[in-house]
């Protein structure tokens, strides 16, 4: 895949991904229950004490984090931004895995929402390390060649 498709693709699922962060940062603050359309346990989820992380909210940190991704995407790119893109994306899946794993061996309930953005982290990882790894990637966007 060309580094101009993954740099696109890593754009949108970030987007996603921000929106899935900012929806549950949302839901947090006002005080209401998410929307959960397959049954699934949001709102179980949304308030137990695997919600927060040393006080602050992980719909928050999940929403910095995408923030964090998509500014590395949008900034000029070279091997320090695709690096900081790929490190971000690990980052983020890991503890992504984690709280997923404390979905189910803990809470005992799946957040449709929580899922969601599982999934785009996980694609994100494969394509955010190709993306740094790509030979020449950052001399293609240095000379303004895709």
């Amino acid at each position: 895949m060309r580094p101009k498709v993954l740099r696109i693709t890593l754009l949108l699922l970030a987007t996603a991904g921000f929106g899935v962060a900012a929806y549950l940062t949302y839901v947090h603050y006002a005080g209401i229950s998410p929307v959960c359309t397959t049954g699934g346990s949001c709102e179980k989820v949304q308030t137990s004490s695997y919600s927060r992380l040393l006080g602050v909210p992980v719909a928050l940190l999940g929403l910095l984090g995408y923030t964090a991704i998509l500014a590395t995407l949008l900034a000029r790119q070279g091997e320090a931004t695709r690096f900081a893109a790929m490190a971000l994306t690990l980052t983020g899946f890991v503890f992504s895995a984690y709280l997923t794993y404390r979905e189910i061996y803990s809470i005992h309930a799946i957040c449709e929402w929580c899922v969601s953005s599982a999934i785009v982290l996980t694609a994100m990882t494969p394509l955010s390390i190709a993306w740094f790894l790509r030979p020449g990637a950052g001399r293609a966007y240095a000379a303004g060649v895709s």
